[in-house]
This record gives C-alpha cells, structure tokens and sequence, in this order.
C-alpha cells in the first residue's frame, strides 16, 4: 500500500508517466528534445509546404537539417553500436520518440538513409565499411508489382497454389559480379538523394529465380553503390503526409557491381532482411509514439485556450473525456513500444513478432490519436495555420509505411500459430 500525506500534483516528464531516467538518459532526451523543438519543427513546416521537386533541389532546407543532424552526433553509429543492449533497450526509445516528436519525415529520413552505413558497419569488413559506411542511402524494398509483399520473403503467406511475385527488379548472378535490372516502387525514402541503396531483391544464381518445387524465390542481399553507370532515378513523389522526407523511384539498367557487395544470400538474405524489418518496425513504434504524443500536446494546450460556451472548453466534460482517452492511448503506446525494445534487446529477442505488434498498435493507435485531437480544434485544426492537419497526414502514412499493416500482421499471426503448435506437439 501507499500512504499519501497531502496529495501532490503528479510529477511528469516529456514521456508522461516516466520513471527515473539515469544522468546520462536525461541529458540525450534533453539534447534530442532541443535539437527536436528548435531544428526539426521549423525546417519539417517549411518542408511540407514545398513541392517535392524543391524539397530535394538544391539550398533545400532538408540540406540544412541533414547537415545539422549529422553535425549533432546524435545518431553517431560508432557510438550508438558500442551500447550495451540494455542501454540500447531505453536509449533508442528515448532517442526515435523525441525525433518522432519533431517532425516523422525527418526522422524517417535520418534513420532510413542510414540503414546502408548501418548495414555495413555490421559486416565488420573494411572495405565494406570504407566504401559504404559513412554516406547517405535509402533502404530498397517495394516495387511497383511488390509492395507490403516483400515482408512475406519466406512466402509462408503465399495463396495456395500460387507463387511468390518476382516483383520488378531482377538480379543474377554472372561469375565473380551481380548484375542488376528494373526499378524500385516510388516509395523508397531517401530515394532521390541517396547515394547507395541496401536491397534484398530475387537472384538468380543459374538455375532460375525461383527455389525449385517451391513457391519462393531465391534471394541476394547486396549494397549497391547509386554512382554505377545504369543507375537512374524518376520524379521525386509527391504524396498526403510526411512531405519533408523525399521517396522516388530508382532504375537500373545493367548494373553491375562485384560478389563482395552481396552480404548475405540464399536464407542468410531472407534473415537479413527480416532482421531489418525487425529494427525499423520497432524503430516506427517509438518514432510515431512520438507524433502522438506531439498530437496530445497541441490538443491540451488549445484545449485550455479555446473559448466556447463562456469557458475554457477544457472545462466541458465531453471535451475533458476525449483528453484523457488521448491521454491513455499515449501512453498505451509508449507502453508496449518499450517492452518491444526491452524484449528484443534481451535474451530471448530479437524477434519480428514483437516488432510487428508494437508497430502496428503504435502506428493505428497515432492515427487514431491525431484524428481525434484534430476534432476538439474544430474548423480550426483542417486549417494549415494550426499544425494538428499535418500530423493526421504523418500519421496515416506510416500505418502502409514499412510494410503496410493488415500485411504485418498476418506475419505475427503465422508466428503465433507456429509457436503455439510448437509448444501443443500439433500440427493444423
């Protein structure tokens, strides 16, 4: 039991209900949340005004702020790869939350043009690390004919009878090099200006596209320098919500490039991949657990503002309800985002069913959060003078963003089953 002498005010920290933070934890959130407030909301504004053509053009401010984010050290890959999994576990949240906070399409380009340095950093090779580790890429998956499909690599979600589609882009695999042909779907963030790619595509290695007597394809992941001759890339996409984060279509034409860049193939590439999809679906929990939250704030603070009835309408109980429903879901989301970086960061993850679950809770639950916080602004939150318009649109995006929801959770439905007949001794 507790004993209360007087009840006090609640003490609540940027995250809400938030428990001790360490030294160390409260001076990165505080450094992120600066850099959140003062860089990313300003340059994010400005950016969802522009078309996409004068986003990625030259003296864009997305230039300014990818420089400054560099500049900060506050995704430093050397320094963020030396944490212990522990600190891995409550740093990441802390970091992608805050930068979600300040604007989703930046944050989703920092991290998704990081993913081809990320990546190489992981092989431990030198030369791989030289040649890739330290320029800003893009993360290649959906094509124009393959899109929330990619996820099912392991084509356990293949209709019966059916086989996998090889998508647009091929690879095969000719002596000591790969050789690349089609096109990405416009959806590749980072696309327009990335200078290397990390893809996990079909390959064939000389004996077909697809594994024999099986409807899955054989696969190649390969990092792919974007200054090879063949490579060339279509307009800019201009779409409803996460504006300041340029996605475009990227073709290739004969591409060429050596064994070395494959780093994983055959199942070691459908593991990689997953194990990428794993990261950026937990990373999407915290990252829009972030908008959320940004949603929430918009809406307490007008809440105490806005005049209607002679009052505050925070003073309404309709509209005090609908605060406190924001309240919960927030937090909900905060929740199961945490315990998803704790489990897989732990001794039993990493595992893509406990990403898929918090990525598709958070990201629902965001919507859901900024169409409701939107609704107590009235007329004024569809107007662009008031900023909860974008976040709705940032937050429907990211419920098809890395891979699309429905997709997602049939793959942490499949494994749910599987461990279950696992664990019974059945099979159905």
């Amino acid at each position: 039991m507790f004993a209360f002498e007087k009840v006090e005010l609640p003490v609540l920290g940027l995250r809400g209900l938030e428990a001790d933070l360490s030294e160390e934890e409260r001076a990165i959130q505080e450094n992120v949340h600066r850099f959140a407030r003062d860089v990313m909301r300003p340059i994010g504004k400005k950016l969802d005004a522009m078309s996409p053509e004068e986003v990625i053009a030259e003296g864009s401010p997305l230039h300014d702020y990818m420089a400054q984010m560099y500049a900060s050290g506050i995704l430093d890959l050397g320094a963020l790869d030396s944490m212990s999994d522990l600190e891995k576990s409550r740093i990441f949240p802390i970091i992608f939350e805050e930068l979600g906070w300040g604007d989703s399409g930046l944050a989703i380009a920092t991290l998704a043009s990081a993913i081809p340095a990320f990546t190489a950093h992981t092989t431990g090779d030198p030369e791989i690390i030289e040649r890739f580790g330290s320029l800003p890429g893009c993360w290649l998956a959906t094509q124009p004919d393959k899109g929330s499909e990619v996820v099912d690599m392991d084509a356990s979600n293949v209709h019966p009878g059916g086989q996998q589609n090889k998508g647009n882009i091929g690879v095969r695999k000719e002596g000591n090099e790969y050789v690349i042909n089609g096109q990405s779907s416009a959806w590749v963030s980072y696309g327009p200006l990335a200078q290397t790619a990390m893809a996990y595509l079909p390959c064939d290695y000389g004996e077909g596209t697809f594994k024999e007597g099986t409807q899955g394809l054989n696969w190649v992941g390969v990092l792919i320098p974007l200054d090879q001759p063949g490579v060339s890339r279509g307009k800019p996409l201009d779409k409803i919500g996460q504006r300041p984060l340029p996605q475009g279509e990227i073709f290739f034409d004969n591409v060429r490039i050596p064994e070395k860049f494959a780093i994983a193939t055959g199942e070691k590439a459908i593991g990689q991949m997953m194990a990428t999809l794993t990261f950026a679906n937990m990373e999407m929990a915290a990252t829009f657990t972030g908008v959320a939250r940004a949603a929430f704030e918009h809406a307490l603070e007008y809440v105490h503002e806005r005049k209607q009835g002679g009052t505050a309408i925070i003073n309404h109980q309709s509209v005090q309800t609908r605060i406190f429903s924001l309240w919960q879901k927030v937090e909900a989301a905060r929740a199961l985002s945490h315990r998803v970086f704790s489990y897989n960061y732990s001794a039993h993850g990493p595992h893509l069913l406990a990403s898929v679950t918090s990525k598709t809770f958070v990201t629902d639950t965001t919507f859901q959060v900024a169409s409701d916080a939107l609704q107590l602004f009235g007329g004024n939150g569809l107007t662009k003078e008031y900023p909860m318009e974008k976040l709705m649109r940032d937050a429907r995006a990211a419920m098809i963003e890395d891979g699309e929801n429905t997709i997602l959770g049939l793959k942490g439905v499949t494994w749910l089953s599987c461990w279950y007949q696992d664990k019974a001794g059945i099979s159905v």
